[in-house]
């Protein structure tokens, strides 16, 4: 299931426009049993967009309460590649196929702040 993460500029709108850097943001909710059917679907996923020119990277996170929300970031650096690999039900070619129960909000973004050269260094964030 597919719910836009903006109702108002649904992800089908966002691929539409050229752009590039983006990151495709995707917030999953998903019940607990099905954790490690989305797992598997997500690495499948993953490795299809690794070979995908312009990617540049892709990490999975949990959310830090007893939920089953999960948040996708991928990085690619084009956009229009990214376009014609992003499908509403997955990827063309190598569909996610999520469990039941999981529902995707993906939306894309693009930086408009901080430099890379502006990141806090290790020492800055950990005092170490």
């Amino acid at each position: 299931m597919l719910r836009p993460l903006d109702p108002k500029f649904p992800i089908e709108r966002q691929i539409a426009i050229a752009a590039s850097p983006v990151v495709l943001v995707n917030v999953f909710t998903l019940d607990k049993a099905d954790e490690e059917i989305f797992l598997s679907a997500w690495q499948n996923d993953a490795a299809f967009m690794k070979r995908q020119p312009g990617f540049i990277s892709t990490q999975l996170h949990r959310g830090r309460s007893a939920t089953a929300r999960r948040i996708s970031i991928m990085r690619s650096g084009i956009d229009r590649r990214l376009r014609a690999s992003v499908h509403p039900s997955g990827v063309q070619g190598g569909p996610l196929v999520l469990p039941a129960s999981a529902v995707a909000s993906p939306h894309l973004f693009q930086k408009v702040a901080v430099p890379e050269s502006a990141s806090p260094s290790r020492r800055e964030l950990f005092g170490a």
